[in-house]
């Protein structure tokens, strides 16, 4: 080994995720059940897929422009008008991401400056604060607690903003707790929003997987929040596209154009066979899309009665994303040694609840995108495992 090397500084307090952990365990086991994955356990219709190799025939297989392929770009515009009523200029204003992980890391790296704060969920998807530090920002956690529905609290938000506050980040539908803020829940985060004058990352990437009654609310159409926001998007998990790496942001050109020249020296562009894939389920019958939503609704009632039914489980019923998030604090141990008892014992994977911050220790992230057979199933183990706890 070479004898002067080690990690750089900026890595000092980055750890492995703890879903890539998990979700390793299940590779080594394969009479497992993996309920830690984040993606859905469908596959898009030929139809969409057939586009990928047709480019491909059609010698689509060099560099495109650095933004994004141009249709791909003028469809994206078409669908921030049909869904929030938002007008963003084609060249300027939207731009075509390896993912929605890259557009949050892009957005970091581009507006965060050393020392500056960043609010994010706690709990909260496990990018966030690992591309603040690596930003050389400080993450600051709004706790979301289950009495409050894992909903942000506008106090917790204006008592947390200090004069070094320059960017919050919003996840609903939330990863992993499932929650979703009403209209009047966002109204009030973009106000205090435009009053101290922040950045907004808006990670909205779940958009299209909510449930009852709740909706989805753009909040780049809240009052004074267009111009001072990023919206995040992504065809991973509406379309069921996760390992083909394609995702956009939407935003004020003054804010693009710095994440542009980042993009630009980090991937070039995106790959094109994935674009004109993407560009292809835009255009489409959005059908796949709902009849996924539909089986993922009769899963989460499943999921939700079942856990209930059993001893030391208390588990919220999820408004939106394919996740559940139960209590298991009942049970007396660290959530990843309840996940590692699981593992052990019932050959389910989960997610312990303190992957995704602090705030999640005493619960476990349950992915609901697997068969219903499956489900049915895995709670059974769980059932049996944790009847020896008692």
């Amino acid at each position: 080994m070479v004898s002067n090397f080690w990690p750089a500084e900026r890595l000092k307090h980055i750890k492995t995720s703890g879903i890539r952990h998990f979700f390793a365990l299940a590779t080594e086991m394969p009479d497992s059940i993996n309920l830690s994955v984040g993606e859905p356990d469908f596959s898009p219709p030929r139809r969409i897929l057939a586009a990928g190799s047709q480019a491909a025939r059609n010698g689509k297989t060099h560099y495109e422009p650095t933004n994004g392929v141009d249709e791909l770009r003028e469809a994206l515009v078409q669908k921030a008008f049909h869904d929030y009523g938002l007008v963003y200029n084609v060249n300027s204003e939207v731009l075509v991401t390896v993912g929605g992980t890259e557009a949050i890391f892009l957005a970091l790296f581009g507006l965060v400056n050393p020392g500056d704060e960043v609010l994010i969920p706690n709990p909260g998807f496990v990018v966030y604060e690992p591309g603040v530090r690596l930003a050389g920002g400080v993450p600051v956690s709004m706790p979301l607690l289950e009495g409050r529905d894992f909903k942000v609290s506008v106090g917790d938000v204006t008592s947390l903003i200090t004069d070094k506050s320059r960017v919050i980040i919003l996840n609903y539908p939330n990863n992993p707790t499932g929650g979703v803020l009403s209209f009047d829940e966002l109204a009030a985060l973009a106000e205090v929003a435009v009053e101290r004058d922040l950045i907004v990352i808006s990670d909205e990437v779940y958009e299209k997987i909510i449930y009852d009654t709740a909706k989805h609310y753009c909040l780049a159409s809240f009052r004074g929040m267009r111009e001072r926001t990023l919206v995040i998007n992504s065809f991973s998990k509406t379309y069921a596209m996760t390992g083909l790496r394609i995702g956009y942001v939407y935003g004020p050109r003054e804010l693009l154009s710095i994440l542009w020249l980042v993009h630009q020296y980090t991937v070039a562009c995106v790959n094109s066979l994935s674009q004109y894939i993407a560009l292809s389920a835009l255009k489409g019958s959005q059908g796949f899309t709902s009849c996924m939503v539909k089986e993922f609704d009769r899963r989460r009632h499943l999921v939700h009665a079942r856990l209930n039914e059993i001893g030391g489980f208390s588990c919220a019923l999820p408004q939106g994303a394919f996740y559940a998030f139960p209590n298991i604090k009942a049970f007396g141990m660290p959530s990843e040694e309840f996940s590692e008892f699981l593992v052990r014992n019932a050959r389910v994977i989960t997610v312990p609840g303190s992957a995704f911050g602090s705030y999640g220790e005493g619960y476990i992230r349950i992915s609901y995108a697997a068969t219903y057979e499956l489900l049915e199933e895995a709670l059974n183990r769980i059932e049996k495992a944790v009847g020896k706890l008692k």
